[in-house]
């Protein structure tokens, strides 16, 4: 093919008007393309360049070399040069159009015909040149010239590279701006660019080496000056201007780009026939993979992303390669020295996988080794070992045997000692360190039960922390660590029950063999228990028949019930009677449980039950229960014998003196009492002397547990009913009035409070009923207090007072 060419000159005043013009354009360009080309191929000098040019100073000028495409799909190659002459301004510009579809001969990188001896500096005669053959390759991006640029550009090839990815994907706006003193050096650039880029990408990739505006420059790679260094508008979303000044300091951090940082260390090593030879390889346009396997291969040291990268490419593709370069792989991939990520440990597992059985022991074992070696010194509890087939033939052996005299001892030591690793982490630590071990054949049969007793504790205080399935897979593939951790969970149980049920809910452990394990069967149990049924009584027992043990030949199981269905909670008094009665006194003391039972009777609020509770309590745990509680129990007791009326007399001392020798009382066991003694003394059948030395105890708590008791439902219905209870209740209240101040206050109050509502509700017969029956049980003085307590105005409120006074002495 040939190629169509454009002269574009600027012109002095002095030359048919002045301005920049085409001077000759071959036949056959479409005038669109010329009215485009004319806006990419002026020139702007350098700020500062001098108004007369010497000869020296024009070869110091930067050369502006463009690879422009065109709205019509075709693209222009150009390379505008300035002038010398007067004015500062003057350039020519030589191009060549490129129709849509086609490149340079030989379909090379455009980049190639840089500085190539057919560009023209001058304008050919006829106006109307013919169409060039070639633009043939220059010397100047030799191989050695090449590399040497590459290396003295490292600190920034690995961003640029990544800049460049960026500018070639389909919808990406990015330019990538170089900054550099010679326009060829950005020439370099992109020649760099060339080798790295997939070939489609290279030959699409738009260029220029030299612009004073970079930010209006519509070409992907922008070539400036120093002084013409634009701010960086370093986007997300793959638009802006990506900034790489090559004359300043250099960059700081790694590149989050893997190919970018193979590319770079590929130039580094002045390797680039890898790029061709990685090309061959499958994968898609960009992935790191195929040219780290090749780098790799050739020698080239990498980093962990992109070491990773290979790893991860060949497990997918392990067809890919032949053997010799599968070795070659495995032998860098396992090189000693180097520090290596979860990451690519991974990915070397992944390849592991893909090559066992298909590639030798002698190739898989080196790769098994560097798993091994990197759990057992490295710490990550997310690296499983291989499998034992990875240690297979003699190749496999020799390497298994080397493992156990390396790391046999930290191995042991380890599992010895519990040595601290990630917090949280601890299980999977131990159940990968006993998974190595019994694929090294290691003996750690001794370590054993300290071993599983800790990783029991370990799995109830911090769960199975996301290591449930390779726990699984250990207790599959060691029936004696799974036969002592579960006997080990199972003997904790009871002391945790409700740890136990959530490792059960986050863990399905393979209890269903021949082992009794009661307490986990309850454990897992308990959760569907507790859903079908909300009296706790009979999830109790249903948590006890999924056990398969009684309480009479295996208290403890009582414990784990209890703490299953009740946990922090205290069962109501009620239901502590029901679990009382349901075994024994015995069971419960075995399973350390009656101390439940105390505090449901001690922390019950005003429950019938207590009471009765608490006589049993007394009866069944004698020994068990010390000083304080067995006061606070004798109270409840008290409570109990003054309502049935089989308390001894002196009830109001019995009760003082039961609460002094047991403060501080619980508010629940006082009230027991002191309402069960108040509730007697409202009756009308009560001891006048108990009643007698109620009042006259001046005890604040007792007298106000009485007036509470007064307003209590009972009473108060009683009241509205039975006007012989309302005479009673008036002679009692208005009787006593030196008893004390307690009494006093309480009295008056329930004669205006709860009394006078009630005496103004009744009729006037059940007031002559009242008046009568107060006659009857007091005397005449009784009835007339009554009278005058009732006669309404204040007069009469205080002359019912003074009456009832002398009622009282006389």
């Amino acid at each position: 093919m040939s190629l169509a060419q454009l002269h574009y000159t600027s012109a002095s005043a002095g030359e048919d008007g002045g301005g920049a013009r085409f001077t000759a354009v071959s036949a056959g360009i479409p005038t669109p393309v010329l009215a485009e080309a004319e806006q990419l191929l002026g020139y702007e000098p350098p700020a500062g360049a001098p108004y007369h040019p010497t000869t020296a100073e024009l070869r110091s000028f930067p050369e502006a070399f463009s690879f422009s495409a065109l709205s019509d799909g075709s693209h222009l190659l150009s390379r505008t040069v300035a002038l010398g002459g007067s004015g500062a301004g003057r350039f020519h510009a030589h191009a060549v159009h490129l129709p849509a579809g086609t490149g340079l001969p030989g379909d090379v990188p455009a980049i190639t015909a840089w500085r190539s001896p057919n560009w023209a500096s001058t304008t050919p005669h006829g106006g109307t040149p013919g169409r060039m053959a070639s633009l043939p390759a220059s010397a100047a991006f030799g191989p050695e010239a090449l590399n040497d640029f590459a290396v003295s550009r490292s600190p920034w090839l690995a961003a640029v590279f990544a800049d460049l990815r960026r500018a070639s994907e389909e919808s990406s706006s990015t330019r990538v701006v170089l900054v550099e003193r010679q326009s060829a050096d950005v020439a370099r650039w992109i020649a760099l660019a060339g080798a790295v880029l997939p070939p489609e990408n290279a030959r699409r990739l738009t260029f220029t080496t030299y612009t004073r505006h970079p930010a209006q420059s519509p070409h992907q790679v922008v070539g400036v000056l120093p002084q013409d260094v634009p701010e960086p508008n370093r986007s997300d979303d793959g638009h802006g201007l990506r900034v790489h000044n090559c004359t300043g300091p250099r960059p700081a951090g790694p590149v989050d780009d893997a190919w970018a940082e193979t590319c770079a260390r590929i130039w580094r090593s002045r390797s680039p026939e890898l790029f061709r030879a990685a090309a061959e390889l499958p994968g898609e346009p960009f992935a790191a993979g195929p040219l780290a396997v090749t780098a790799l291969c050739a020698g080239v040291a990498l980093g962990t992303v992109e070491r990773a990268a290979a790893a991860d490419w060949a497990a997918e593709r392990p067809y890919a390669l032949d053997e010799e370069r599968t070795r070659l792989l495995t032998d860098a991939l396992t090189a000693p020295g180097v520090d290596r990520t979860s990451n690519e440990l991974a990915c070397v597992a992944r390849l592991l996988t893909a090559l066992d059985g298909r590639s030798p022991a002698a190739t898989t074992a080196s790769l098994a080794a560097l798993l091994v070696t990197e759990a057992v010194h490295g710490g990550d509890v997310t690296l499983e070992p291989p499998a034992r087939s990875a240690f297979a033939e003699p190749a496999g052996e020799r390497a298994s045997a080397a493992l156990v005299t390396a790391l046999g001892d930290d191995l042991r030591t380890e599992l010895a000692t519990g040595a601290p690793t990630v917090p949280g982490r601890s299980v999977a630590r131990t159940v990968q360190l006993l998974r190595i071990a019994r694929l090294l054949d290691v003996d750690c049969a001794d370590l054993l039960p300290d071993v599983v007793h800790r990783m029991a504790r370990s799995l109830l205080d911090e769960g199975a922390a996301g290591c449930g399935p390779v726990l699984l897979d250990l207790l599959d593939e060691q029936f004696d660590v799974r036969t002592t951790l579960l006997g080990e969970l199972d003997r904790i149980a009871p002391h945790d029950p409700a740890g136990t049920e959530r490792l059960l809910t986050g863990v399905a452990l393979p209890f269903t063999g021949t082992q009794a394990l009661p307490h986990l069967r309850m454990c897992a149990a308990a959760p569907d228990a507790r859903a079908g049924d909300g009296d706790r009584v009979k999830v109790l027992h249903t948590v006890l028949r999924a056990g398969g043990m009684s309480p009479f030949t295996e208290p403890l199981v009582l414990r784990t019930a209890v703490g299953l269905v009740w946990g922090e909670d205290t069962p109501t008094a009620g239901e502590a009677r029901l679990l009382l009665g349901g075994t024994t006194s015995d069971a419960h003391r075995m399973a350390g449980t009656w101390s439940v039972l105390v505090a449901a009777a001690l922390g019950a609020p005003a429950d019938e039950e207590a009471p009765e509770l608490a006589h049993d309590l007394l009866r069944g745990f004698p020994q068990e229960i010390d000083a304080r509680v067995r006061g606070a129990l004798l109270l409840l007791d008290f409570a109990r014998d003054v309502r049935s009326g089989a308390a001894e007399p002196g009830w109001t001392e019995r009760a003082r003196k039961l609460c002094a020798g047991v403060e501080p009382v619980e508010p629940g066991v006082r009230d027991q009492a002191f309402g069960a003694l108040a509730g007697r003394l409202l009756a009308p059948d009560r001891p006048e002397a108990e009643l007698y030395a109620f009042v006259h105890s001046d005890d604040a708590d007792l007298i106000a547990a009485y007036g509470r008791a007064a307003r209590q439902d009972t009473v108060l219905g009683r009241l509205r009913s039975e006007t012989a209870y309302v005479a009673d209740c008036f002679t009692v209240w208005s009787s006593h009035p030196h008893a004390g101040r307690a009494w006093n206050e309480t009295r008056a109050a329930l004669l205006e409070e709860v009394l006078r509502p009630v005496v103004r509700g009744l009729s006037g017969g059940e007031v002559a009923a009242v008046e009568e029956a107060a006659e009857r049980t007091g005397s005449s003085r009784t009835a007339e207090a009554f009278r005058a307590w009732n006669r309404p105005g204040g007069f009469g409120r205080r002359l019912g007072s003074r009456l009832t006074a002398r009622v009282r002495r006389s």
